[in-house]
């Protein structure tokens, strides 16, 4: 590090010290003043986060690691940041007004800065040290956000797919899983575990399969519900796919998937017969009722 950058980041270290409270307010209401906000969150959390953030700039400034290299190395600083986007991320914000919230962080130290030395080579200085600093908070704000993002939407992709694909107890030892539209490989995925856990939570025998909802089945779909039921055998349970109507049936022929190995009905009344009898239970037309929740 040479001696001008130790001195113009000795200076914006000093500026953060004596400053903290008013470079965190001009921070804070110039975010409030800016269109490109993108967010819920009010005055008081947009301080604790400028608290948060200017504490660990002033942590990192005072490390010995070098600026280029602070926001990705000194730890204070990086998961600050991080945890700010976020934050941000699940209030709604864009990447964009994310980034350009810790950008607009550039305005608000120069101008701190000015009031600690009126040296324009030393203010050119901290211009450009400044903004290596927050260049690389603002990439690494966005690139967490992205990240963040896509962990919630997969997230809430999942907690839909399971409200999609329930499993409810039809009999006593008798579950089913009414399914509706596409059946994929991580729609596969949340059935199998739902149902699964369903069988041993229930002790069921028996696990209906109705697809009267699945639009088309190929040759994928069949895999996926081979596979599902490959699993309740292996849970020691038995197996009935409902839903076969015309259509289907007719694809299943043409396009020579096997089915044979597995029970299959046309209707869910039909499955839920053969799960009777399967079960060695009283006929369901008979005095027998279900059991309980």
């Amino acid at each position: 590090m040479s001696t001008s950058e130790t001195s113009v980041r000795d200076g914006l270290l000093e500026a953060l010290r004596e400053r903290e409270q008013e470079i965190a307010d001009r921070w804070v209401r110039l975010q409030l003043e800016q269109s490109t906000l993108d967010t819920d969150m009010n005055e008081h959390e947009l301080r604790e986060e400028a608290d948060l953030l200017i504490s660990a700039l002033r942590t990192g400034l005072a490390s010995d690691v070098p600026v280029e290299r602070l926001v990705t190395s000194q730890h204070e600083l990086r998961r600050t940041v991080i945890e700010l986007s976020l934050r941000r991320a699940r209030a709604g914000a864009t990447p964009t007004a994310t980034s350009l919230a810790v950008l607009s962080l550039k305005e608000v130290l120069l101008e701190a800065m000015q009031h600690t030395t009126r040296d324009t080579a030393e203010l050119f200085s901290a211009a450009v040290l400044v903004n290596r600093l927050l260049d690389a908070a603002g990439a690494l704000s966005f690139e967490t956000y992205v990240e963040g993002r896509e962990e919630i939407i997969q997230r809430q992709s999942r907690q839909l797919m399971e409200l999609s694909t329930p499993v409810v107890r039809l009999w006593h030892h008798v579950l089913a899983v009414p399914l509706i539209g596409t059946l994929d490989t991580a729609r596969t995925q949340v059935v199998m575990e739902n149902l699964l856990q369903g069988i041993q939570d229930h002790e069921a025998k028996v696990a209906i399969i109705d697809i009267t909802g699945v639009p088309a089945v190929d040759t994928a779909v069949a895999q996926h519900l081979m596979h599902t039921v490959n699993a309740v055998r292996l849970m020691g349970a038995d197996c009935v796919i409902s839903g076969i109507r015309p259509p289907i049936a007719q694809t299943i022929a043409q396009l020579g998937i096997d089915l044979s190995t597995i029970l299959t009905r046309a209707t869910l009344a039909d499955a839920l017969a053969a799960a009777v009898h399967l079960t060695d239970q009283p006929s369901v037309s008979g005095s027998y009722s279900p059991a309980g929740p």
